[in-house]
């Protein structure tokens, strides 16, 4: 379908950015967090109470915040997975172990259901490939795996949603992508496909503004930094 990766490398991104902060003009500098370009849309998921509930579910003594801008072959669930596991094997109970996986950037797919990934061809478009065919993936590979698909056993979104792991999803990054990458590719309303994808994110995943800001907020409740993208 189209190149993701030469569209959309984080240069590009930050033109974009740039580009339209530009546009806003000399007034907005006093205001420089509020972007003035667009209304601004209210969607499920990204009120600010949602998000202030979200990250008051980050409780217990040992905290951590795993950065995902990339699929990185699904390493962002393994490490969370393998933060559960091995706090519980030194003993550590769980009610005092969270860990928040941020899907931001390139990663954003990763919290998005099967329809979707067949429709706008995630897989090809973010280099996802599927472990079974070896292709790119027409389906999301870690949700609802069969058994041995993954390396480790447990690390599949649901299973993560069911234990203490916390997602968030980028809102800003649905937005750029919807608008600037597959709108104009797949000759589609922005909108449209912004309402499409918000509809089809996995069940328990919240939406946050944007992920920088997702995982500032939860250093400042006490999480640990994890690069994992």
């Amino acid at each position: 379908m189209f190149d993701l990766k030469r569209s959309t490398h984080r240069r590009g991104f930050l033109g974009t950015i740039a580009a339209g902060t530009a546009a806003i003009g000399i007034t907005a500098l006093a205001r420089p967090l509020k972007f003035t370009t667009e209304p601004k849309v209210s969607l499920p998921g990204s009120d600010d109470s949602e998000f202030e509930a979200w990250l008051g579910k980050i409780k217990g003594k040992h905290r951590q915040v795993f950065d995902a801008p990339s699929p990185n072959n699904g390493f962002p669930l393994a490490w969370s997975r393998i933060f559960l596991m091995t706090n519980k094997q030194v003993g550590v109970a769980d009610d005092d172990i969270t860990a928040v996986l941020v899907l931001r950037h390139d990663a954003i797919p990763l919290g998005m259901g099967h329809d979707l990934w067949a429709k706008y061809k995630f897989g090809e478009a973010f280099k996802v490939d599927d472990g079974a065919t070896k292709a790119p993936a027409v389906r999301n590979p870690f949700y609802q795996p069969k058994e041995g698909e993954l390396p480790l056993p447990g690390m599949a979104i649901e299973d993560l949603l069911k234990s203490n792991v916390l997602f968030g999803i980028c809102d800003m990054a649905l937005t750029f992508y919807s608008k600037h990458i597959f709108a104009p590719k797949m000759n589609m309303d922005a909108d449209a496909i912004k309402k499409d994808w918000v509809a089809g994110i996995l069940p328990g995943i919240q939406i946050v503004p944007s992920g920088v800001l997702a995982v500032n907020r939860a250093q400042e409740h006490h999480c640990t930094y994890c690069y994992a993208g």
